[in-house]
């Protein structure tokens, strides 16, 4: 029987796992070409044939997104599987509506076809958007497991945007690190974190090569999840965070919603900053979606370095890139620490912004007066430096989550605003970790 041919949809990061994990040495398909959106500069690379198998001795070509529908024709297309996230259900379905009038099938991969069975116990942390405070529940999860003796090692969602075959196998535990692999902002933001706390993260683009290497030091996995997709890995205890500042979109998101439903606990975040209603909405989605996870509710306090930078100042604010671009929010931590601390103003920074940053304004016109911390790739870490030094303000209020001023140079007296998980009532993360058995009840 011939080889059905296939297209991938993605965006550099599930889309890979999909084919290395159920079409990599699968003889009945035909993976004919990758498609790439969400992150600038995918396009018109390879997926190398040193990650590619027997099977694929060219390697497999990566096109733009929007010439799918020419794609399907040209290379003879028999199905395309969905293999990128953060999405409304709207979307996926319009996409699947392209599909089938092009003739062809159209198919999502589940957690059975594409998750890698860990060695050792394995807890997952999810999120049903972007922004939802993922990073700072994984930390706090590794602080859990740190002080009841475990040596836990993190394994973060993908972002390959270099050298692939460089990238296959990647290990962070300094800030040397990051430089020796050639890191983005966006990839700092989620590396620097476990670094500056003396933990060690692995990332790259083959997760189960990845998991073998962080078995042979680990206690337990921590699967530190990307944009709101699934484990690629089986978990033994799933995490799924929501955002009370997004009510309802725990429902209408993919693969978000997934996330939510496969959870053992969700926690609701940012109560001490969200309307109280939309807290009550959040819960009674939850009960509705998943009746049997344990709700934990947080909060996630801001701390700003130096406040006398705040008060009275016209600032520019910095926000995480991918939060407010395909995340939607419209305000992170920065404008929580603004408005707390009585800013004057907030700059506009779009009359300042050059190039790529401009670029980014144009696709995702409803950011407003905050600026992204755009940084994929050397270009555009540049682009953004640029606008930075460009804006008339005062001050210059970094809200990522990473010492932004360690890799760009800054003109401006800049301060930092951090976070943290501080749960609220009885159910904690400690309290599902030890329901679970992952650590020992004392």
């Amino acid at each position: 029987m011939a080889r059905k041919n296939v297209l991938i949809m993605g965006a550099a990061g599930r889309d890979f796992h999909n084919f290395n994990t159920f079409f990599r040495n699968n003889k009945n398909f035909n993976v004919v070409a990758f498609t790439a959106t969400q992150i600038p500069n995918i396009e018109g690379r390879v997926y190398p044939k040193q990650l590619c198998g027997k099977l694929y001795p060219k390697g497999i070509k990566i096109y733009e997104e929007n010439d799918l529908e020419k794609l399907i024709k040209k290379l003879k297309v028999d199905e395309v599987v969905f293999s990128y996230s953060d999405i409304t259900f709207n979307y996926v379905m319009t996409k699947a509506s392209i599909i089938n009038a092009a003739g062809v099938s159209f198919r999502m991969l589940g957690a059975a076809e594409t998750q890698v069975k860990s060695k050792k116990p394995l807890v997952a942390v999810l999120a049903v958007r972007t922004g939802c405070g993922k990073s700072q529940t994984s930390r706090k999860v590794v602080e859990v497991l740190t002080e009841a003796g475990k040596k836990v090692v993190a394994i973060r969602h993908p972002m390959p945007y270099g050298n692939l075959v460089k990238q296959k196998v990647q290990r962070f535990a300094k800030y040397s690190d990051l430089k020796k692999h050639k890191c983005t902002i966006e990839e700092i933001e989620e590396y620097e974190p476990h670094i500056a706390r003396g933990g060690v993260i692995y990332a790259g683009v083959d997760y189960e090569a990845i998991l073998r290497e962080a078995e042979k030091e680990a206690d337990v996995i921590l699967w530190d999840g990307g944009n709101n997709d699934v484990s690629f890995y089986k978990a033994d205890v799933t995490f799924t965070v929501v955002d009370p500042h997004r009510p309802g979109h725990e429902l209408y998101y993919y693969p978000g919603n997934t996330a939510l439903r496969m959870a053992d606990a969700a926690i609701i975040n940012k109560i001490d900053s969200a309307d109280s209603q939309n807290v009550l909405e959040v819960m009674e989605n939850i009960n509705a979606v998943n009746p049997k996870a344990t709700i934990i509710e947080g909060a996630s306090p801001v701390k700003v370095e130096d406040p006398k930078l705040i008060k009275g100042k016209r600032v520019l604010v910095i926000e995480d890139g991918p939060t407010l671009t395909h995340g939607e929010m419209k305000y992170g931590a920065g404008t929580v620490a603004a408005q707390k601390l009585g800013a004057k103003e907030i700059v506009d920074p779009r009359p300042y912004t050059v190039k790529s940053i401009s670029a980014t304004y144009k696709k995702y016109p409803n950011i407003g007066v905050l600026l992204p911390a755009m940084g994929y790739g050397k270009e555009q870490m540049k682009d953004l430096e640029t606008t930075i030094n460009r804006t008339k303000c005062d001050a210059v209020i970094i809200g990522t989550p990473i010492d932004l001023g360690r890799y760009i140079k800054i003109n401006k007296p800049h301060t930092r605003v951090k976070y943290d998980l501080q749960e609220i009532g009885q159910n904690t993360v400690e309290s599902v970790l030890r329901e679970k058995k992952i650590i020992e009840n004392k």
